[in-house]
């Protein structure tokens, strides 16, 4: 296993520990506190669709552009990109999961003899969140793991990008497996776990496809990235941080991870 191989392995290992710093972040806030809460999932959903749409999306399309033309590659890049979509959306429809929790407007309403529904609603949302985010964290680190190989300093920008979104997906997690417990162990159990399947993705795409990688591959899988991310986005962060919504605080979050996002991108640049 040469140096290269050994850089785009510890990159991708660094993105995915990086929901632990946010599980981290999560459970030193005060256990009532939904406006960090509706911020936080907003900030992540921010992110993830920021770096998507303007970051990962572009690269898929300019590597299948290069290799097969520009009318070819256009399309398959839209083709990855829903398959993504779709992928996530058949795995959300197929995994069982109770009603989201609209009626738990103050996390303090818990501290009144909360009943096994609301608990189970939280927990569940948590859980959902934290398999989600695994699944669309293993293809983001063969992603990260091929680009650093192909390229060290653009897998040195994706891993920074992955790492900073990683951080309020561990918030993601980790808040509603917390409120729904009371167990912080449990919460960062959850949390980091979501986050190891970033190096599972490297090991996988090392052992299984690193003989069969090319431009091609490299743009479809960045484009299906690109895709899961959004829907999750759309799907489970947004209406989730917007449940917990006070005075628009999801909507500034959205805003505020895309700044950060925007930011860290020009500065790596």
């Amino acid at each position: 296993m040469d140096g290269n191989v050994l850089f785009a392995l510890a990159l991708t290992l660094f993105a995915g520990l990086a929901t632990g710093i946010g599980s981290l972040l999560a459970l030193v806030t005060k256990r009532t506190n939904t406006k960090f809460l509706s911020l936080a999932l907003g900030f992540s959903a921010g992110v993830m669709i920021y770096v998507s749409m303007i970051e990962i999306f572009v690269k898929a399309k300019d590597a299948l552009v290069n290799e097969l033309g520009s009318s070819q590659g256009y399309w398959l890049t839209v083709i990855g990109f829903f398959s993504g979509i779709f992928l996530i959306a058949l795995i959300d429809k197929l995994l069982p999961k109770s009603t989201n929790p609209h009626e738990v407007k103050a996390v303090e309403d818990m501290d009144k003899q909360p009943t096994n529904d609301e608990h189970s609603k939280l927990m569940r949302m948590g859980l959902f969140t934290a398999l989600a985010i695994g699944i669309h964290n293993f293809p983001e680190g063969i992603a990260t793991f091929v680009s650093a190989l192909q390229d060290p300093n653009l897998g040195i920008a994706i891993a920074i990008a992955v790492a900073i979104h990683n951080v309020p997906e561990g918030i993601a997690v980790a808040v509603p497996i917390y409120y729904a417990t009371g167990d912080r162990k449990k919460a960062f159990k959850w949390s980091f776990l979501s986050g190891l399947a970033e190096p599972v993705g490297a090991i996988f795409a090392f052992l299984i496809l690193m003989p069969f990688l090319n431009d091609i591959m490299f743009g479809m899988i960045f484009a299906g990235v690109a895709g899961i991310m959004v829907f999750i986005s759309l799907d489970e962060l947004l209406p989730a941080a917007q449940r917990y919504d006070e005075a628009h605080l999801s909507i500034y979050g959205v805003v505020g991870g895309m700044a950060v996002m925007a930011l860290s991108l020009l500065l790596i640049a």
